[in-house]
């Protein structure tokens, strides 16, 4: 069986079986995950990712080549989760880039997407590592550059391709000694090879069901958003503009910064809590008014409405139509708004922060936190929670605070998007080192001076944060069976132990030294607070030099987060 090109047709097809097999196999990708939290692993991240842009691709009706790879290239960027789905999403950036311009792909085409994807993608991460997603991506790109003058044959071409995939993943446990020690090859290789499987299966013309669930597959809960649902708050409050009015506008031509900057000005003469995303086909428009019909006709003066939801938010406050609308608003992709941006010009700086647990979450808003993500180690933000949180973020420059190593990628590429506000990240990889960058954030210093300054104040901190394993492996010479607690650091697992308490001390002794001064113990929704107390009194009494604080943190699946300053 010979191919010499693709048309657009089974590109779509290539695209939607890659990630539907993906899908299919995101809970064994989980699974290789070196590190055994229970976590949103590296498997579901793909995942979501990956079937952001499938929704988009699948509502497309026999498209051309251009608006096939757009729908790849903006479904997968704005769905982008952790640090595995950004990498995703910037390898179909680079690959949609070269075939946008091509009808048919060839074997040569092909080679030069390949290329491309893998030159996008390196350039999106600070620091390359290999061993890596990044490296399985790299040995299949050379490998097709070999091959691009000995062949014209794209199954043939592909098969040689996808074999050099796996033998490069299969070298990954002797380029990253800690997938070597666990046993497993890298899971965001793994991912991506799933994804080139499934593809081929569609070329070489196999069964497969090409259908993409929309509505169900979105997003697991409401929580996952980082949008609050406070029905009692909200009927509470007095509703100045009536109507939510969402709509979708297919551009007749790019629209240019000016006139989306212009589009906004004008919506914010007719209402707010406006939300405008373009890319350069697309615009997604949210805004609470009360003439719809205003917002709609401006809309038309850049080309056609579709997915057009107008409701009644006066109408619409109990808990069971709010509930509706909330299942609603997902199924057409647009997260709802609750929260009203002030109607008083733009402040200096804001904040938001990835958080989870209620007690964590009162202490970021307590500290000045404008918005909050809702997400973390159980479940990484995307980039568009990113850009609808920066959007509610009535500021000129906005803060980031991502919290965990697995969101800055997210939070970067976001800050990349975004054009009408100064966004600045500041890396913060644990919930404690967020606390320290907003306690040493100076409200009459420039941006500039406090990003300095945030930055490096949380190289200061160290932290520990203690859960349970739910698998076996062997991480760093310990030996760690399911249900074992473990105490982990900033660089790694410290401690491993049958028990709670021990396996905390164990912890503590690695993380206290004589310039230690201060610990803070945030404590889980699973944990008693009369256990939290009575352990920072152990604390204490190993450790007298240094002053013991408690607090609740509410966060799921961590005992205990832990900061040592």
């Amino acid at each position: 069986m010979e191919i010499t090109t693709i048309n657009t047709e089974l590109v779509a097809k290539m695209f939607l079986a890659g990630a539907k097999n993906l899908d299919a196999k995101k809970e064994w990708i989980n699974e290789l995950n070196v590190f055994p939290v229970p976590d949103g692993d590296t498997g579901t991240n793909m995942s979501m990712t990956i079937m952001s842009a499938a929704r988009e691709v699948s509502a497309l009706e026999k498209p051309e080549m251009k608006a096939l790879a757009k729908a790849i290239s903006s479904g997968s960027l704005r769905g982008a989760r952790g640090n595995s789905g950004v990498i995703l999403s910037q390898l179909f950036r680079g690959f949609t880039k070269v075939i946008a311009e091509y009808d048919e792909i060839n074997v040569q085409i092909l080679s030069d997407s390949f290329q491309k994807a893998v030159e996008t993608a390196y350039k999106a991460v600070m620091k390359p590592k290999e061993g890596t997603i990044l490296t399985v991506a790299k040995g299949m790109s050379d490998r097709a550059l070999e091959l691009c003058d000995d062949t014209e044959d794209l199954v043939y071409f592909c098969e040689e391709v996808i074999k050099e995939g796996d033998r490069v993943l299969d070298l990954t446990p002797e380029m990253l000694p800690v997938l070597k020690q666990a046993g497993v090859v890298d899971s965001g290789g793994q991912g991506l090879m799933q994804v080139m499987k499934g593809a081929m299966d569609a070329l070489l013309g196999k069964e497969v069901d090409y259908t993409i669930e929309g509505a169900e597959t979105i997003k697991k809960a409401p929580e996952s958003t980082g949008t609050s649902y406070n029905i009692e708050a909200q009927a509470n409050q007095e509703i100045k503009f009536a109507y939510c009015t969402q709509f979708l506008i297919m551009l007749d031509t790019p629209i240019t910064l000016q006139q989306e900057n212009e589009f906004k000005s004008y919506l914010e003469t007719i209402g707010d809590s406006i939300v405008v995303v373009a890319d350069d086909e697309i615009v997604k428009v949210h805004v609470h008014t009360n003439d719809p019909g205003l917002a709609m006709q401006r809309g038309l003066t850049y080309g056609s409405l579709t997915t057009i939801i107008i409701e009644n938010m006066k109408l619409e406050r109990d808990e069971k139509i709010s509930a509706l609308k909330e299942k609603e608003m997902q199924s057409a992709g647009i997260p709802e708004e609750k929260e009203e941006k002030p109607a008083e010009p733009p402040k200096e700086m804001g904040f938001i922060s990835v958080s989870i647990g209620e007690g964590i979450n009162e202490i970021f808003k307590g500290l000045g936190v404008d918005y909050i993500i809702e997400g973390g180690q159980t479940m990484n933000p995307s980039t568009e929670d990113m850009l609808n949180a920066i959007e509610k973020v009535n500021a000129k420059t906005v803060f980031i605070l991502p919290n965990n190593k697995n969101i800055i990628l997210a939070a970067n590429q976001a800050a990349s998007l975004v054009e009408d506000k100064k966004i600045i990240v500041i890396p913060t990889k644990t919930i404690p080192q967020g606390i320290t960058a907003l306690i040493n954030y100076i409200p009459d210093s420039t941006p500039e001076d406090n990003e300095q300054r945030m930055s490096s104040e949380i190289s200061m901190v160290k932290t520990g944060q203690v859960t349970y394993a739910v698998r076996d492996t062997v991480i760093d010479d310990k030996e760690i069976k399911q249900d074992d607690f473990m105490g982990i650091g900033d660089s790694g697992i410290l401690s491993v132990g049958q028990n709670l308490e021990p396996t905390v001390m164990d912890m503590m002794k690695q993380l206290v030294d004589e310039d230690s001064a201060i610990v803070s113990i945030y404590y889980g929704e699973d944990t008693k607070e009369e256990d939290a107390n009575a352990l920072g009194e152990k604390i204490g009494e190993a450790f007298p030099d240094v002053e013991i604080e408690v607090h609740y943190g509410g966060q799921p699946i961590y005992y205990y987060v832990i900061s040592v300053e």
